[in-house]
């Protein structure tokens, strides 16, 4: 993901799943070959998470922003992950009226993904949300949780060389329908460093929808910041 802020003048950053759908989803994945949805107390899950039965080979896939799949997961046939290159940004022009006020200001993002690929249910609000999910599958038993990381240099910078601090940037987490916790919750980019975003149990699904804000704590030169996110997920 690439992070670009910019004011154009003065200082600068520059399923709805409603519970019966997924009870009777959970039904048919059941029949169908042992995926099942979870949640507390044996109920929908709110924080979309879903069981996944054991395939070989084992299987990791992580999406931020625009990715690919042959077809949704729980469909017939069932799809498979593909490779996207795509970087998606997430930006904001400040109003120059507005610039360093302490009010913050709202990011949008260029992604186009709103469906989730695990049953194509329309998930995720654009451009006001990013999606961020994937799926650990093992060969066999249960292993220890995937992690997924971010890792953000110390600050957005501009043609300059002026800089702007990846701590001013920070999320929140939902999704069309949910409630609760979320497999990846709100956060603040901890700028020059890798930070936890969230964990995958082997064998499940996980997803969340972020939406992204600019802190617009202080004035900074005028001008077009920008820097990349790499989010990484790491199984054993």
């Amino acid at each position: 993901m690439k992070t670009v802020l910019s004011s154009p003048e003065s200082g600068a950053v520059g399923c709805h799943r409603t519970g019966p759908r997924r009870r009777s989803l959970g039904a048919a994945l059941m029949a169908a070959g042992g995926a099942a949805l979870v949640g507390a107390g044996g109920g929908p899950a709110w924080g979309f998470t879903a069981n996944l039965a054991p395939a070989a080979p084992q299987t990791i896939y992580l999406q931020v922003g625009v990715g690919a799949f042959t077809n949704c997961y729980t469909c017939t046939p069932q799809g498979t992950p593909e490779n996207n290159t795509t970087v998606n940004t997430v930006s904001v022009t400040v109003p120059s009226t507005a610039v360093g006020s302490g009010t913050a200001q709202a990011m949008t993002t260029n992604s186009t993904a709103t469906q989730s690929f695990w049953d194509n249910y329309v998930y995720c609000s654009v451009p006001s949300q990013l999606y961020i999910g994937g799926f650990f599958r093992t060969a066999g038993g249960s292993t220890a949780a995937a992690q997924v990381t971010a890792s953000a240099p110390s600050a957005l910078t501009d043609a300059t060389g002026d800089a702007l601090p990846f701590s001013q940037i920070s999320w929140t987490s939902s999704g069309n329908g949910d409630s609760g916790a979320e497999p990846f919750p709100a956060g603040t980019f901890v700028g020059g460093s890798t930070q936890s975003v969230g964990a995958m149990s082997s064998n499940t699904w996980n997803e969340s929808c972020w939406t992204f804000s600019y802190k617009n704590a202080k004035a900074f030169p005028a001008g077009t910041y920008s820097g990349t996110v790499v989010y990484t997920m790491t199984a054993p």
